[in-house]
């Protein structure tokens, strides 16, 4: 068929994918690449399913209020585009807008589950905020030249980046300068990734890079390095193996750290650490996750999945008694570590578990809480919630559960499938949802559900 004389298509909402989502004549749903709510467009369709059509948008004659031109000029649908961010042509508050809309979605889809209050969304900076990145590497033998930046839109080629607008400008900076350094190491072709992390030493603010190697430096790389360190101001770490081998180039430098000066707590963590990459939501995310469980200072909580302790030290400094609980030994040893520092560790103490195959039995084995704070990975907590249905229908004598649950989650999908378990199984309600917009641009929607007990017994 003439591309002029494809049929227009209503665009009538948007995906995670940033793809606009309208129906055809015959009802089938299609996804078109670039195409916003509002807009009406022509179709070439390029994949065909019984329930739906997916194509490339070839003409519009109707343009959505919300479209934006991108900042970054490496955005966009063409060959080579990077793939880092999906919805820069989307007004930043439309984005807010569209991930809240996908957590409801969720909810009540998947888990059959409708929150009493639909909390306002978080939102904070929309560029410079990403103050954690993994960058690929690559040296292309045949042009001389080394890339670094994120991958290409749906390709596993690096984009040729000489910018980024998510990241700080004093980080994006060091993109074209790195690509100099890379070219001129001995090792360049087995350099495949450099990780950055920006904390807080005192009131200066820490740019760490992490770089990969696959084979031992040379001493002329070193020297290089640390030459590159002293012009950009920057911390080199070396990794020559799995994230356990990170360490300084250098000892002696400041360490990096994140603040969460509502509680009075400064979190100290390697580059290699997870941590939240969006430092101001971050502290929007703890202060109000804390608010909405509001610990009494007589009550006991546990925080599920703990991590270095981003939620655990400020839970410990309205709470009586907190138990922070996560799956790596090390990982909770610098939790304890970072207790200490704050002089918390009288109320907050740490054990590790396999949160991934908890039973009924180990979670009696932890404790009664008055309250619980889950942070699970992309995987969910479905042990953790099923474990809790389990103990709602038998309860063990002299047991009672947690009164409120507040459920923090960086996936819509596996939030709503354990909200199922805790509405429909283990008694509670959903009183409160919301989304937080930690990486503005992108596709990742952050999310929190607070879950109260109903008062009685699950059926």
């Amino acid at each position: 068929m003439n591309p002029a004389d494809l049929p227009w298509l209503r665009i009538d909402s948007i995906d995670l994918d940033a793809q606009g989502v309208g129906r055809n004549s015959e009802g089938k749903v299609v996804f078109v690449e670039g195409a916003l709510p509002g807009e009406e467009v022509q179709v070439q369709v390029g994949r065909r399913k019984n329930q739906w059509e997916q194509g490339a948008m070839t003409a519009m004659r109707r343009e959505s209020a919300l479209r934006v031109r991108p900042a970054c000029p490496h955005f966009g649908l063409h060959a080579g585009a990077c793939g880092g961010c999906k919805m820069q042509h989307l007004d930043a508050a439309a984005q807010v807008s569209a991930k809240q809309r996908v957590l409801e979605d969720n909810l009540l889809h998947l888990a059959k589950v409708q929150p009493e209050q639909m909390l306002r969304p978080l939102h904070g900076p929309t560029w410079g905020y990403r103050y954690r990145a993994r960058l690929s590497v690559r040296y292309v033998a045949r042009k001389g030249v080394v890339l670094v930046g994120f991958h290409e839109r749906k390709s596993r080629y690096v984009a040729d980046m000489s910018v980024c607008k998510v990241l700080p400008p004093q980080v994006s900076d060091l993109l074209l300068p790195l690509r100099a350094l890379i070219g001129g190491m001995d090792q360049r072709d087995r350099l495949p990734q450099v990780e950055i992390a920006i904390g807080q030493s005192g009131a200066v603010l820490v740019t760490a890079l992490v770089l990969r190697h696959l084979e031992p430096l040379t001493a002329a790389d070193q020297v290089r390095l640390r030459a590159f360190a002293a012009a950009h101001g920057v911390q080199w770490w070396l990794q020559p193996k799995g994230p356990e081998t990170v360490h300084l180039l250098d000892s002696g430098g400041p360490e990096l750290a994140y603040a969460l000066p509502e509680f009075g707590v400064l979190m100290p963590f390697k580059p290699t650490d997870f941590t939240q990459v969006n430092h101001a939501i971050n502290g929007t995310l703890v202060g109000r996750a804390v608010g909405l469980l509001a610990p009494r200072c007589d009550e006991r909580v546990i925080d599920w999945f703990c991590g270095l302790g981003n939620f655990s030290l400020p839970l410990a400094t309205r709470a009586a008694a907190v138990l922070g609980i996560e799956g790596s030994a090390a990982l909770v040893e610098r939790a304890r570590q970072n207790a200490a520092r704050n002089g918390l560790s009288a109320k907050a103490s740490f054990a590790a578990a396999d949160l991934f195959e908890l039973t009924a039995d180990k979670l009696l084995a932890h404790g009664q809480a008055d309250k619980w704070l889950v942070d699970p990975p992309r995987e969910g907590a479905f042990a953790l919630v099923k474990a809790l249905a389990e103990l709602r229908l038998a309860p063990p004598p002299g047991w009672s559960p947690p009164q409120r649950i507040v459920y923090v989650s960086c996936n819509p999908g596996t939030l709503a499938r354990d909200a199922g378990l805790l509405v429909h199984q283990a008694g509670y309600r959903c009183t409160a949802a919301g989304a937080i917009n930690m990486f503005p641009h992108t596709a990742h929607v952050e999310s929190m559900a607070v879950f109260e007990l109903d008062g009685s017994s699950p059926q």
